[in-house]
């Protein structure tokens, strides 16, 4: 006889895979937030070596993003280099671009006299610069994005060592994305995963405790309770907006640190 706890149910609709989808989602990236990205500390710490080691006004690294497909700047270092942080251009669009989409390093001593140069891109970020070294970031032998240099004080031009040292510094930045690749991917890897399993039940009401059992493994270190706070601010999207202000404004009481604190209450 067929035991009938065994029997396979409907498949679960599209809605119920995407509430699945959504939260897993959802508190992987709150959790991204509260553990820190590590992609983006080691990026930075690259591009805070490299300014320091060329002596340049700024060095920058613009990742490739899929949707839409786009070169984004993700890091920056120097004393112009923060402007650039946040712009994002086409991958074929200006020095950038022209090193993404062929894989070829290029140095520049006038950047301006280059027809490859984007000149509207470099003033919206502030400074336009006169001199430029740029390399891919090869991952797996694909490019995965940009580092550049700009404006070195001791010298107008970029010679062929400095070149290969900053082959170096590449080589890093895409052991760094590599490294994070399952971070930067969540979304995709979930997406495929959900629908692998979407051949069994999963009913609405189990949403919960199924995202509960799935990220309860993902912290090996059982005294982190680091996925029990996920869980916790993951649920506060349904509150309103009153109960969700007097839970930030715990927050930043619970949260302030205790120097700050001290001085409050001297105050």
């Amino acid at each position: 006889m067929t035991d009938p706890s065994s029997k396979p149910g409907p498949d679960p609709s599209p809605e119920t895979v995407r509430a699945l989808l959504e939260a897993v989602a959802r508190r992987a990236a709150i959790a991204r937030s509260l553990a820190g990205d590590a992609e983006t500390a080691l990026l930075q710490s690259v591009v805070d070596a490299a300014a320091a080691l060329f002596d340049s006004e700024a060095a920058s690294i613009a990742l490739f993003e899929t949707e839409p497909p786009r070169l984004e700047f993700r890091v920056a270092a120097g004393a112009q280099g923060a402007g650039v942080v946040g712009l994002s251009i086409a991958p074929t669009q200006g020095i950038a671009g022209y090193v993404f989409s062929t894989g070829q390093p290029i140095a520049l001593s006038d950047v301006r006299s280059d027809p490859r140069f984007d000149q509207g891109a470099a003033k919206r970020t502030g400074y336009v610069p006169r001199s430029i070294a740029a390399v891919p970031l090869v991952d797996d032998a694909a490019t995965v994005g940009v580092l550049q240099v700009l404006d070195k004080r001791s010298t107008p031009t970029f010679t062929l060592r400095d070149m290969e040292l900053l082959a170096v510094f590449a080589r890093q930045a895409a052991a760094a994305i590599e490294a994070s690749k399952v971070q930067r991917d969540t979304a995709r890897l979930l997406r495929g995963a959900i629908l692998r399993v979407s051949e069994g039940i999963i009913e609405p009401d189990q949403l919960d405790e199924l995202v509960a059992a799935a990220t309860a493994g993902l912290d090996a270190d059982e005294d982190d309770r680091l996925w029990e706070l996920v869980d916790l601010l993951a649920g506060l999207r349904g509150l309103g907006e009153r109960e969700l202000g007097l839970v930030i404004d715990i927050l930043r009481v619970v949260a302030r640190p205790p120097a700050a604190a001290g001085r409050r209450r001297r105050g």
